[in-house]
């Protein structure tokens, strides 16, 4: 597969209307999903996850050793009674999560039939809204070559109709390094959390940027979002292609031979994805535009365990 998408022509994809995608009926079906988190981290305000830090709660979590100038209210007097030592009672802090969503913006997101972009803001919008519903903070941000546009970080159901009109406001723009975006995110986002990336991730650099994530415990998941037309290309005969992202022209004769060729590197660009994710315990999924978008948030998310 090119490292770079290549097309005779860059579409343009008809722009609708997030609120439109998202209907009333939609919405209420995603107020029964959360977002599965495999690890534990430390929020910020009171919300409906479980911390890291310890608190007061109704929760028991653990005992200390008193020191000098603890609040006394907190001693265990009957483990007092037993042992004749001062212990304090810890409790779990339930606070909200930190959700990150990153989404492509650069220009070879605006090919396809339907189009990748709007797909991928599609999906963005139904994870944020997840995410607000649950009193959940959420960060989205554009990415290209370089962090663009940045929503956050926002907080409550009350802010979904300003979540969609960003995400609308998104345009294919640009080129793509996965190395220095999200080695960069990494290094100033304050709080880790889940990082959800949608892309068609035809740019290098993935590997590194996965690393600079984990390696800044963030717990990613890669979704690539892909057309029709790029899984089984419409062309045929002499065509002069045009690669979406540089602007490199190429003659070419598409024959059945140099179809055969570009799915075995199809393939080998999806076993790469998959193997990246294998190698740092990332979840990958992979989403065609053109599938439902029901089926894939209720059931395919689900399956994967990214939403239940």
């Amino acid at each position: 597969m090119p490292t770079d998408p290549i097309s005779p022509t860059l579409p343009s994809t008809p722009d609708v209307e997030i609120e439109e995608l998202l209907t009333p009926e939609f919405l209420r079906k995603l107020e029964r999903l959360s977002l599965v988190v495999s690890h534990a981290f430390a929020g910020r305000l009171h919300g409906e996850r479980r911390s890291t830090r310890r608190g007061a709660s109704v929760e028991f979590a653990d005992f200390r050793n008193y020191a000098p100038g603890d609040d006394l209210r907190a001693v265990d007097w009957n483990v007092y009674a037993r042992l004749e030592k001062l212990f304090l009672k810890l409790f779990v802090v339930e606070e909200d999560l930190h959700v990150h969503l990153l989404i492509d913006t650069s220009r070879s997101m605006g090919f396809g039939t339907p189009g990748k972009l709007p797909a991928a803001r599609r999906l963005c919008a139904a994870l944020g809204y997840i995410t607000l519903n649950n009193l959940d903070r959420l960060t989205v941000t554009a990415v290209t070559d370089r962090l663009g546009m940045r929503l956050g970080a926002v907080r409550g159901k009350g802010q979904a109709m300003l979540l969609f009109s960003w995400l609308q406001a998104l345009r294919a723009q640009g080129v793509t390094d996965f190395a220095h975006t999200l080695a960069e995110y990494a290094m100033r986002a304050r709080t880790p959390g889940p990082v959800i990336v949608l892309s068609d991730f035809l740019a290098p650099g993935i590997e590194e940027g996965v690393r600079a994530l984990v390696g800044h415990h963030f717990v990613p998941t890669l979704v690539r979002v892909i057309a029709p037309d790029e899984i089984d290309p419409p062309f045929a005969g002499d065509l002069r292609l045009v690669d979406a992202e540089t602007g490199a022209t190429r003659e070419i004769t598409i024959t059945s031979g140099v179809l055969s060729r570009y799915r075995q590197r199809l393939r080998a660009h999806r076993e790469m994805l998959e193997g990246i994710c294998a190698r740092y315990g990332v979840n990958y999924l992979e989403m065609q535009t053109d599938a439902s978008f029901d089926q894939l948030v209720l059931r395919y998310l689900r399956a994967r365990r990214v939403v239940a």
